[in-house]
């Protein structure tokens, strides 16, 4: 109420919460819904919490579809442009999406958008790559550093073989990246299947710089195969690997009700400390 000849003043008062999306699915990956608040108990570092909002959203998304695309073998070629065609084809009109090819270096090919004939555009100009090199860490380290600028929960949509080859960075340095930037889930996609297939039973030679296309041992590739499962294990996303092209439509087909559809939890904690620590949920 205004009083006349005193001075307006506000009062600002902050209050912690939580914000928790979460998937719940079947074995096979399906989509569990009409689920109630009441189906749900939340527990940090032990301790029970209570749920002040509870909603079932299936919203926009924003994402952004980083795909590797290095001068490596014709195989790899071929599958990241599959995965990333059949990914623009499930996008809906109101999603933002960006795309990001990477080799050496990462290179933004379309800022976020909504216009799908750009996302179509930038995937198009994927014709000739340069660099023989994947860079991978650096690529997703620099990815994640421009979606922690961007308020709201995003999407990473990683369509990789899971090899680095001259990465600045170490794979820790990345994964502390990961588990400190906000609102980000990471869904990840192997690539290759039927090279590895391949040189499994024809003994490869390798190519220049030891990558991933030729030489790898299976010990390399589960390396690979784990760097981008734990790359989605640490955001609450999903590894999948299609072993053709009929099992990534079905992949892309989970991923889209996945990120579609999703239970939001919010809480606020008992503990008050704002000490930066890790608490662990449950």
């Amino acid at each position: 109420k205004k009083i006349e000849g005193m001075p307006d003043y506000s009062i600002h008062v902050n209050v912690p919460l939580v914000t928790i999306p979460v998937m719940v699915t079947t074995k096979d990956g399906q989509f569990i819904p009409n689920l109630k608040k009441e189906n749900f108990r939340v527990f940090e570092d032990g301790k029970q919490q209570t749920l002040s909002d509870f909603k079932i959203e299936e919203a926009p998304i924003t994402a952004v579809l980083l795909v590797e695309f290095a001068s490596t073998n014709y195989y790899l070629m071929y599958d990241t442009l599959q995965a990333s065609y059949i990914f623009a084809s499930t996008l809906k009109p109101q999603d933002y999406v960006a795309v990001i090819s990477y080799d050496m270096k990462p290179d933004i090919l379309v800022d976020f958008t909504q216009d799908k004939q750009a996302i179509q555009g930038a995937l198009n100009s994927l014709r000739i790559p340069g660099f023989s090199e994947t860079n991978l860490f650096d690529a997703v380290y620099d990815t994640l550093d421009r979606l922690d600028r961007i308020e709201g929960h995003k999407y990473l949509i990683l369509i990789s073989t899971g090899i680095d080859t001259f990465s600045k960075l170490r794979l820790d340095e990345v994964l502390k990246k990961v588990k400190t930037t906000k609102d980000v889930t990471i869904f990840t996609m192997s690539i290759g299947w039927v090279l590895r297939n391949y040189c499994e039973t024809h003994n490869c030679t390798g190519m220049s710089h030891g990558m991933a296309s030729y030489g790898m041992s299976q010990i390399d590739w589960l390396q690979a195969d784990n760097q981008l499962q734990t790359f989605s294990k640490l955001t609450g996303g999903r590894f999948f690997q299609p072993r053709f092209t009929g099992d990534m439509v079905d992949a892309f087909k989970e991923l889209a009700q996945d990120i579609r559809h999703e239970y939001t939890l919010v809480y606020r904690p008992t503990n008050t400390a704002l000490d930066g620590t890790y608490r662990k949920l449950k």
